[in-house]
Order: C-alpha cells, then structure tokens, then sequence
C-alpha cells in the first residue's frame, strides 16, 4: 500500500511518519510505530525504522505488501539477545554489536527484528574483556532476575585453550575441580575434563570467568584463550563471532 505524504497548516515541514503510516493502514499510532521500527515502512523505496521522521510533500510512503494485519502483528514483549562476543572486547562495548546488521541469518526464534528490542538492554553473567563466546543482553524481567539473583546456580560452561600441560603436576585435573581455594574459601566445584592435548572444557556454578586464569595459573597451566559456549540450557551452538540471535520463546536458561 503506497500513499504520497501531505501538509498541513500546523505541519509545514511534512508529518511524522507515524501519523502517514497510521492514516495509510488506518491503524492506531502506536501500532504504526511497530511497523515501522520492524522494518515493513519504506519512504521513496527506503526502509526507514525511525518513527518520528518527517516526510515532506510528495514523498512516497509504501507499507510491504507482506506486513501482517494490525491485529495480526507480533506481540510486544521484552527481547532478550545472544551475541556471540569476539575476544577483545569488553562485554559493555559488545552492546554496540548489536545491530541490524550483525543480525545472525540463521536465527529460528521466528522473532522479526524490531528497533524496540535493541533499546533498554542489560548485559548479564558478563565475559572478561580477553574471552570470547555466549554473551546475553536482555529487556525481560525474568532473564534479568534469573542472571543475575539466581546467577550462582547458572552452570557455564567453557573452552580453555592452555599451554603447560607436560609440567602439570599430578592431580592437577582434580584439583582444578575440587581443591583450589580462592580468598580463604574454598571454589565451589566444577567439571573439568581435557578435550584436546591444549584444550579443556570447564562446567562451573558460582565461579566467574574471570577466575579461570588464576586457576590454571594453580595447577602449572597458562590461558591463552577462553571461550563461554553455554549458559544455563541455553547454548551458542553455531553462532558465528560477532552475531546476535534472539532466545526464542520458550528457551530458558
């Protein structure tokens, strides 16, 4: 559906295209503003996802002949983000990754990319700067709640790779699992077994990333890279680095 933008006495500089978009669906303005910030709106054949633009005399505003009904729009709810974070940036600085662009093309959650989704987000369970792997950043409550107040029962799971495997001394393994006491109190305990001669695999509750590094360090190894592959039940499977997906409604953590 395409109409050419008009003017009014009290809008001499063109309307908000909101306002074009609602009189063109004869729709409220709020859900104009959902169409428009999912993508469907286009002015003079160029998508355009800022509500408030104003469109001057003459230009042409088009809705996608593909946009569903008003009635029929996807429901406004909270979005939580997976980003599969590159090493070397800080998790805060990652929320800048997060764009329309870096939007991953294999994402199943059947969620259209909406503006609104990308505003408000908390970074949650952060990597340190130097790792890499599965970052999330949400608008829901309960992620919110569940990364953070419940974040010690979240199991994590990740990739080590180390180098000194030849000098550890014996029961190192075990004792990255179960012996190392960190301020006077002991770690809680994790699983940790060799997936490879330099690679180890590391399934922990209550032990922040950052702490991998000074573990190793206890048993003669030496990090050289570190990867976050899980939270909770929810995995990175094969995101690529630098892309985001949505978690889809009905994964949990």
């Amino acid at each position: 559906m395409t109409a050419a933008a008009g003017t009014s006495p009290s809008e001499p500089e063109g309307q908000r295209l909101a306002k074009a978009v609602a009189a063109l669906l004869t729709c409220s303005r709020r859900q104009a503003e959902q169409y428009i910030a999912e993508g469907w709106v286009r002015v003079d054949g160029v998508c355009v996802r800022t509500p408030q633009e104003r469109v001057a005399p003459g230009q042409s505003v088009e809705v996608d002949g593909q946009a569903p009904l008003p009635t029929r729009l996807q429901p406004v709810l909270p979005a939580t983000l997976l980003l599969h974070k590159p090493a070397g940036v800080s998790t805060q600085a990652a929320l800048d990754q997060l764009t329309e662009a870096a939007h991953w093309s294999g994402d199943t959650s059947g969620i259209r990319l909406s503006t609104a989704h990308l505003r408000g987000l908390q970074a949650l369970m952060p990597l340190p700067t130097p790792a890499s792997g599965l970052c999330v950043f949400s608008q829901a409550p309960g992620v919110v709640r569940k990364l953070t107040e419940d974040a010690a029962f979240v199991e994590q799971e990740l990739i080590a790779e180390v180098q000194g495997r030849d000098g550890m001394a014996p029961g190192g393994l075990a004792r990255l699992g179960h012996g190392l006491v960190w301020a006077g109190r002991p770690l809680p305990p994790a699983r940790v077994s060799w997936q490879s001669e330099t690679r180890l695999r590391l399934a922990m509750k209550g032990i922040a990333p950052e702490r991998v590094e000074w573990m190793c360090a206890q048993v003669g190894l030496q990090l050289q890279a570190l990867r976050r592959i899980r939270l909770g039940r929810v995995p990175m499977a094969g995101l690529p680095v630098g892309q985001w997906r949505y978690l889809p409604m009905g994964e949990r953590f």
